[in-house]
């Protein structure tokens, strides 16, 4: 591991561009910022070997680009494209992006906005359910946003115009791009030929990166997968991994491999462990955080531990729910077009050694998760809803005006916000509460008293909540 031979005055720059890399999996010359690139450069031999090595990707850097070609062991529905102006991502504008990317493949070095909304209206003729019609707004909003994610990444530079002016009115704007035609190409590099899948799970595989005895590559394998987990996910629980990975995650050397390769510091608990990133680098969500969602989600915390651990009123038990991944690998499964291209070659023999048929059948050598769940505190969502008008009664001045006016909203947004944290799983009749959360009991909260200045809250407001002795996740 090249990490453990690092000088001691350069490893927090070794660290920094793991952070850089892991958490963009793209980086190029703009993007995320303009030092990225040149750092992950400067250590690209390092991190190629040492992501091989613990985690099984692979990594490639060029002149203009570096990108990382994770290995996916489980579906995550927990981050979402977003637009520059943060709002998720819908099925239209995940097909906007696809098109748009193909579109874009096949072009010159510039294209106009509107010319390229035009190759993908053509485009959306071709799959049933899906059009881009210029003359619709919601229309040429998702397409915009669409444009706008991948001039984010450099994919796009703007040479002239403006794309919101096309958006408010096709006729009077236009937008003519430069396309820098390698990030293009790594953009979208997918590690099986997506027609000749039958499934969405068939994208989760591995390609075995150990040598010798088949049981030390078994175990060289179920090692990255841990690791894997450690990186990706909030919390890794011992009861989400399989048998052969559990006695893993509790080894000092797997979880201090991944601590010194990321210069994170990892929090251990009997139910397992947590990788705390103060850095800011690697979290996609920081929390505490600012914003009217992530600080209403630490005051529900807060009240969600008091009365957990109020003795005299035990809360009830129940088992933790099922994977989310089985049901989102459903629906994703279900959205696949049965009338054009994907089902017929679905069913052709592939050609290619490393394109494999999916069975509906499960492999009965693969490793399986545990069926039974652990028992873990239960609030019902009446209790929650209650508790967070409660919140919104007292705090309410200081919370985004939208809130204000949507506590049932704002009681979904903060579940969800709690449980892509693993500290909760949401269920239809309440929150399953999971040891995670435990590290935000004892948060003390202060109200700043606002001036008239700030008599307008915007989204962007937060209501001065801080957080004692609690890191950034």
């Amino acid at each position: 591991m090249h990490a453990r031979r690092v000088d001691s005055l350069a490893l927090d720059n070794y660290q920094r561009a793991a952070r850089v890399i892991l958490a963009n999996h793209l980086v190029t010359r703009t993007f995320p910022d303009r030092i990225a690139l040149p750092l992950i450069r400067r250590w690209a031999t390092e991190l190629r070997e040492d992501l091989a090595e613990l985690f099984g990707y692979r990594l490639e850097v060029t002149e203009t680009t570096a990108r990382l070609f994770p290995v996916v062991d489980r579906l995550d529905s927990g981050k979402p494209a977003r637009a520059v102006t943060e709002r998720i991502f819908d099925r239209r504008r995940y097909a906007y992006l696809a098109l748009a990317l193909a579109a874009l493949g096949r072009a010159g070095d510039q294209i106009t906005l509107s010319e390229l909304a035009d190759q993908v209206a053509a485009y959306t003729g071709r799959v049933d359910g899906l059009e881009l019609s210029p003359d619709r707004a919601a229309d040429r909003d998702a397409f915009v946003d669409a444009v706008g994610w991948l001039a984010h990444r450099g994919a796009l530079t703007l040479a002239d115009g403006d794309a919101g002016g096309w958006a408010a009115d096709p006729e009077a704007g236009e937008a003519l791009y430069d396309i820098d035609r390698p990030v293009v190409f790594a953009l979208f590099r997918p590690p099986r030929a997506l027609q000749h899948l039958h499934s969405v799970n068939g994208l989760l595989t591995e390609d075995a990166m150990a040598h010798g005895p088949a049981a030390n590559a078994a175990a060289a394998d179920a090692a990255r997968r841990v690791r894997r987990g450690l990186v990706e996910r909030p919390v890794v629980y011992a009861e989400d991994l399989a048998y052969d990975e559990r006695p893993l995650l509790m080894q000092d050397r797997v979880v201090a491999d991944v601590e010194l390769f990321t210069g994170l510091r990892a929090e251990r608990r009997a139910e397992g462990v947590a990788l705390i990133d103060v850095s800011g680098r690697l979290s996609d969500v920081r929390f505490p955080g600012t914003g009217t969602l992530a600080q209403v989600a630490l005051l529900l915390v807060g009240e969600i531990a008091d009365r957990v651990l109020d003795i005299d009123n035990p809360v009830p038990v129940r088992p933790g729910a099922p994977d989310p991944a089985l049901a989102l690998a459903e629906q994703l499964d279900g959205a696949i077009p049965e009338s054009t291209v994907f089902v017929p070659l679905a069913d052709l023999p592939s050609t290619d050694p490393e394109v494999v048929e999916q069975d509906s059948d499960p492999d009965p050598d693969a490793p399986a998760s545990a069926t039974v769940r652990a028992n873990y505190p239960f609030v019902e969502a009446s209790w929650v809803g209650e508790t967070v008008q409660a919140l919104t009664d007292r705090y309410g001045v200081t919370f985004a005006a939208q809130w204000q006016a949507d506590v049932p909203g704002l009681t979904r947004q903060v579940s969800a916000l709690l449980e892509r944290l693993r500290l909760v799983q949401v269920v239809e009749d309440g929150l399953i509460i999971l040891p995670a959360l435990a590290r935000y009991r004892g948060a003390v909260v202060t109200v700043r008293t606002k001036r008239a200045a700030e008599l307008f809250v915007t989204a962007s407001d937060t209501i001065g909540a801080d957080s004692v002795g609690t890191e950034g996740i």
